[in-house]
């Protein structure tokens, strides 16, 4: 009981923990174990520094395991593979092969510059699933923030995938009022088809959009996304998990975290349903 305690006084330091820079990171990858996986680091999927990824194989090995790539947040502006280690660890850990990219930026990159990277990404995560034990018929695609929407908007762009899994997705986030974004999805007539619930279909993979209930990703988004695609017949999954912020509901992928939300258990429960 006092153990528990003492992990739910830090659960609620989490948010500000992951949001303090460096040393948050630290502090969740010295938390994350080091079994339950091997790491093949930083191979290339295009030319340039941010075009590699690191793949997170289950170990002991699988054969034809379902296949997770990951695409992480930071308002398009920032992220670095190296720091979700502990989504490698909790996916590979569980017999899912877990491929993490890295991908090009605001200011060198803008809309539809990262959807390129990321696509490529995915593209050469299905060439490998062989030597990967991955199986390229159970690919999926997930993502956080920033992450969620690469991962939605290639996921309704009629890729072969199995699902996606989104955790606090901008869906529908017009209009633009931050300068920054203004810029990254220029220009202001083309605003409607960056956005992923403008390609909302009947007919796109199943889909399992995540979101909190404090989310600073408007949960709204996920709501109306939902909708769309329900409206028109898909196969959608929705949920809110109460009191769970924007940094909690990623955090809660980290092993000493699950029990802040079921994330974790929800998406390994969407990936084994494509058995």
């Amino acid at each position: 009981m006092i153990l528990r305690a003492a992990w739910l006084r830090l659960a609620g330091l989490l948010p500000l923990l992951l949001a303090s820079g460096c040393s948050a990171d630290r502090i969740v990858d010295d938390l994350t174990p080091h079994e339950g996986y091997r790491l093949i680091a930083d191979r290339p999927y295009g030319e340039g520094p941010r075009r590699k990824l690191d793949v997170y194989l289950p170990d002991p090995p699988a054969d034809h395991a379902p296949m997770v790539v990951f695409f992480y947040g930071g308002n398009w502006q920032s992220g670095d593979k190296a720091i979700y280690r502990f989504i490698g660890q909790a996916l590979a850990s569980r017999g899912v092969v877990a491929v993490i990219p890295d991908y090009r930026l605001y200011p060198e990159a803008r809309y539809a510059d990262f959807l390129a990277d990321a696509a490529a990404a995915v593209a050469w995560s299905g060439d490998h699933a062989a030597e990967l034990g991955g199986n390229p018929a159970r690919l999926f695609l997930m993502g956080h923030s920033a992450g969620a929407y690469i991962a939605a908007m290639l996921a309704l762009g009629r890729p072969k995938i199995a699902g996606m899994i989104g955790l606090s997705g901008p869906y529908d986030f017009l209009p633009l009022t931050d300068p920054a974004l203004r810029r990254i999805f220029a220009p202001e007539n083309a605003w409607p088809s960056t956005q992923p619930i403008f390609y909302a279909r009947g007919d796109a993979p199943p889909l399992l959009l995540l979101t909190g209930d404090d989310d600073t990703v408007d949960p709204g988004n996920t709501a109306r996304l939902a909708a769309r695609i329900r409206g028109l017949g898909g196969d959608v999954s929705e949920k809110h998990y109460p009191g769970v912020g924007h940094l909690q509901i990623i955090g809660a992928m980290a092993a000493p975290f699950h029990f802040i939300a079921p994330t974790l258990a929800d998406t390994i429960g969407f990936v084994e349903k494509s058995r």
